[in-house]
């Protein structure tokens, strides 16, 4: 590589790193005119154009960087996104298994980066099946994200509330207070605990929960009408 040309690079990740996409790309891009094998370049390139809307640029660059470097896991988790984005369920199906079982039989090699962005992307597909009535599997698909990233809050309150759908409340109930675990301040596990321990006939419990949320967002209206209800 000559000089010009890293000297382009150089720049193009650091407008990059500060996400100057508008300036990135074009540096980038004129390094690609002398150097089209730099794996990392067309990731960078694949992000900008997502960001922007441009999915079949997008898919384009980081297939790319992939025939560059099969081993390449943040362009396979960028284009299994991309894919999915396009409506590819199955070709993002096959790049995630892939990934998977880069990792071996478990995903405990994954950088905290990988298993956020895969346990968003079980989320996502679970949300697909829960629109589509398939509860249980959707359900499926929220344990593998939360077996993931146990420690998102948010993830295990949508779980616990599709397992209340499904009539498991202590199931729920476990998921709940295990995001309050995570995070304590999570307001919306609280709300969906109150209504959990209702729902098991434990109405001074249900109270707790809504005060206590009540205490974290005062103005919380979900709160305030199962409380007004409770002792109506």
């Amino acid at each position: 590589m000559d000089e010009h040309t890293k000297q382009w690079l150089l720049l193009g990740r650091e407008h990059y790193q500060k996400r100057e996409f508008d300036r990135a790309e074009p540096m980038l891009r004129q390094v690609l005119e002398n150097n089209d094998r730099l794996a990392d370049v067309h990731d960078m390139l694949g992000v900008i154009c997502h960001a922007r809307g441009s999915f079949t640029q997008a898919e384009h660059h980081f297939e790319r960087a992939l025939a560059i470097n099969p081993s390449y896991t943040e362009a396979a988790l960028n284009l299994a996104v991309t894919y999915n984005d396009r409506g590819k369920y199955e070709a993002a199906r096959q790049v995630y298994a892939r990934i998977k079982g880069a990792a071996g039989e478990s995903t405990q090699g994954l950088d905290p980066f990988a298993r956020g962005k895969i346990a968003n992307m079980h989320a996502e597909v679970a949300q697909a099946y829960a629109d589509a009535g398939m509860l249980r599997e959707a359900i499926g698909e929220y344990e593998k994200a939360v077996s993931l990233c146990p420690q998102f809050a948010d993830l295990r309150t949508r779980l616990g509330t599709l397992l209340r759908e499904t009539n498991d409340l202590a199931g729920a109930r476990d998921q709940y207070e295990a995001a309050l675990a995570a995070r304590p301040t999570y307001v919306p596990a609280r709300v969906h605990l109150g209504v959990t321990f209702l729902s098991m006939g434990q109405p001074e419990a249900a109270a707790e929960q809504w005060q206590k949320a009540l205490e974290l967002d005062p103005d919380n209206v979900r709160a305030k009408m199962y409380l007004r209800v409770l002792v109506s």
